[in-house]
């Protein structure tokens, strides 16, 4: 067998996906007959809408979807996200400005390939969603992170942004909702990242796959709308999976000034090509419908969101600030490190130790916050159903208190 280290510079340097491992490992567990609880994978415990399924069951007894679509998507499907950008976003975006993808993360991948040349930087705010910065040096860029915790509510500033610019930086990310840390930006930071980024002719890559998930009367900002002026240099990536339960459909777009969405259709010509046509004739049923399932769906959240921060703050040396977005808890753990826990007084120096003796032993999944430029904290996601939740945070108070 070949030496690993045969392989290219590029792979060996990148790493795994965190919240795949962790899901990955916990659904093995799962499989040899261990009750494990299920805080890692950011996946809506929620079928499909009905009338999205329909769509899709319809579509598959119809010929013509046993086909190739365009590279870059359905007509019908790129018209329906922009009259969705319109509606939802607040501003017009054309047909040709849109890329459909398989799923967002590959909205995330082209973005960096067809933007980076070696060593060009991309300033990603931490704490960020774990690929971001592994997507960058697939394309052989440098990722440039900013942190900001929790005494600035995991927001950054404009400062602490433009001091980490230099003249190789090419783009920035925006994330709000926020992955993993559930923040939800304020206008202000979001403008202000614009005028930015026009000032110094930066790319905006702009991911809004949690845009419909906010909470205590906290909207998100679009920033297309907010800096109209910027759409020349911005990419915005989106999909359905978060917002319709559609995680395992695979459908994500990319819109974007139409040279760009033109470059990421032909690299896609060469990746994937295009999209399942089935299930982007359920994305048409998704995106074209109202948001009454999307609502029922938040009040659902809404009700486990109060209910894990509660529960987490609970716990002896665990901090929770309340999230406004998306579907996580960020915990901040870091009293729990160096101290003796569970039955067997194990203990853990790092956050990613400590996930590890919580899914060995107290046979809970979470991510732990190196994945995401933040060691100290542990992610939790409360996409899954309550009763689930309410179980396993129990186990985690009764493992984290039991050498004491």
């Amino acid at each position: 067998m070949a030496d690993w280290q045969m392989l290219s510079d590029r792979i060996r340097h990148v790493e795994p996906s965190a919240t795949l491992a962790v899901d990955s490992k916990a659904k093995a567990m799962k499989a040899s007959g261990i009750d494990v609880i299920g805080f890692g994978a950011g996946e809506p415990n929620f079928p499909t809408p009905d009338y999205v399924v329909d769509a899709a069951a319809q579509a598959c007894r119809d010929p013509k979807n046993h086909r190739y679509t365009p590279t870059a998507g359905l007509p019908e499907l790129r018209r329906a996200i922009a009259d969705k950008t319109l509606r939802d976003s607040g501003y017009a975006v054309a047909p040709e400005q849109v890329v459909v993808t398989n799923g967002g993360k590959q909205a995330v991948y082209e973005s960096m390939q067809i933007l980076l040349d070696p060593d060009d930087e991309v300033i990603i705010p931490a704490p960020y969603w774990t690929t971001y910065p592994q997507a960058v040096r697939l394309a052989g860029g440098v990722p440039v992170t900013v942190f900001a915790g929790a005494d600035r509510g995991f927001e950054p500033d404009i400062d602490q942004i433009e001091a980490a610019r230099t003249p190789r930086t090419k783009a920035i990310i925006v994330n709000s909702p926020s992955n993993p840390t559930g923040a939800v930006w304020s206008e202000r930071t979001i403008t202000e990242i614009g005028r930015w980024a026009l000032d110094h002719h930066i790319w905006v890559i702009s991911d809004e796959i949690y845009e419909h998930l906010h909470y205590d009367g906290v909207d998100t900002t679009y920033i297309g709308a907010g800096v109209p002026e910027l759409r020349n240099q911005l990419l915005v990536l989106n999909g359905v999976a978060k917002t319709y339960a559609m995680t395992g459909w695979r459908v994500g777009w990319m819109i974007a000034p139409e040279p760009v969405a033109k470059a990421a259709a032909k690299l896609q010509g060469h990746l994937t090509s295009n999209v399942s046509n089935v299930s982007q004739r359920a994305a048409i049923a998704a995106v074209g419908g109202n948001l009454d399932a999307v609502v029922a769906m938040l009040r659902a959240f809404d009700r486990r969101r109060a209910a894990i921060v509660d529960a987490l703050n609970a716990i002896d040396g665990v901090v929770c600030p309340t999230p406004k977005g998306a579907f996580y808890a960020f915990a901040d753990v870091r009293a729990l490190l160096g101290r003796a826990l569970g039955p067997n007084g194990s203990n853990a120096e790092t956050s990613a130790q400590l996930a590890e003796l919580l899914l060995d032993e107290a046979h809970i999944a979470a991510v732990p916050g190196e994945a995401f430029g933040a060691p100290g904290y542990l992610r939790f996601s409360y996409a899954l159903a309550d009763d689930q939740l309410d179980f396993g945070m129990h186990r985690f108070a009764a493992w984290a208190g039991a050498a004491r």
